[in-house]
């Protein structure tokens, strides 16, 4: 369910969730490791007999994530409510997506032989830790969120900096449009909502618009870099303030598609690109669009 391929659905549950942003940062930290960066995430991995006990918390709370099996004929508000923050994925998608797609290039071999070596799997688990501590904040207990994290939030201050997060050969312009969505004044944000409404009543071509957009980012090896400027997104969005509604309405359906879009608009033909990038235009004007 989640995948870098995919990482528009994971940013779509991201950004309805209250841990989204900090799961986002999560994930763009970990697409910019480097293999000297694993000894310094694995000796921080709490022991089995720590991590043990916090894990069955994690089991816990999971299940109580809301999901739509808990929609009900009697209660229409209650079932909007499960519509709008009800997860596509879930905790296995999100450890599946960490472990075997961000972290694919730290393991060796192939099917049942593939291994990670012993600090590639140590940083591994560090990730998994932080990424679900957030990932189920509204339904896990505080101290045990922080006990989870705790190991990255001392590793990340002992890494190096890193490399720039890269967003390909369209990365001014992504950035613009980021920027834009960052800075968004209660005008804009009305505009934004409205040419979502307009985009969902119009949807013919999106969806085969969007699939090009994902094939191009697959055949350019573009896949990690689309799939940070999705997290970005998810964390632009939580910043600009917009309204939970809205973003489960059509809002990030249409800045999604518009991002993934840019990250391989050299590769889209005329036609494709307009359909995804003419809503937010509409929206936000054309001054970021360079």
């Amino acid at each position: 369910m989640y995948s870098l391929v995919s990482a528009p659905v994971l940013g779509f549950d991201l950004t309805r969730l209250e841990g989204g942003p900090a799961v986002a940062e999560v994930m763009l930290r970990a697409l910019r490791l480097q293999s000297g960066d694993l000894s310094v995430l694995a000796e921080r991995l709490p022991d089995e007999n720590v991590r043990g006990p916090l894990w069955v918390e994690v089991e816990s709370a999971a299940r109580r994530m809301p999901t739509l099996k808990g929609m009900s004929k009697d209660d229409p508000a209650g079932n909007l409510a499960l519509v709008e923050r009800a997860p596509i994925g879930s905790v296995d998608a999100l450890l599946t997506c960490l472990r075997y797609d961000v972290m694919s290039w730290t393991w060796e071999g192939a099917g049942r032989d593939a291994r990670q070596s012993e600090d590639a799997a140590a940083a591994t688990a560090l990730l998994c830790d932080a990424a679900v501590a957030s990932y189920l904040r509204e339904v896990l207990d505080s101290d045990i969120r922080r006990r989870l994290g705790a190991g990255w939030v001392s590793a990340v201050r002992k890494l190096p900096a890193g490399a720039p997060i890269d967003l390909g050969p369209h990365h001014y312009t992504v950035s613009a449009l980021l920027d834009r969505l960052r800075t968004l004044r209660t005008e804009d944000r009305l505009r934004v909502s409205t040419a979502a409404d307009d985009a969902r009543r119009n949807t013919a071509g999106w969806s085969p618009a969007v699939h090009s957009a994902s094939w191009a980012a697959y055949l350019s090896d573009r896949v990690r870099t689309a799939a940070a400027a999705q997290m970005l997104l998810v964390q632009a969005v939580d910043t600009a303030g917009i309204p939970l509604a809205d973003r489960a309405g059509g809002v990030w359906n249409m800045l999604s598609g518009a991002v993934q879009a840019l990250v391989v608009r050299d590769l889209l033909d005329t036609a494709t690109a307009h359909r995804l990038l003419a809503p937010v235009v509409a929206a936000l004007g054309p001054a970021w669009l360079g």
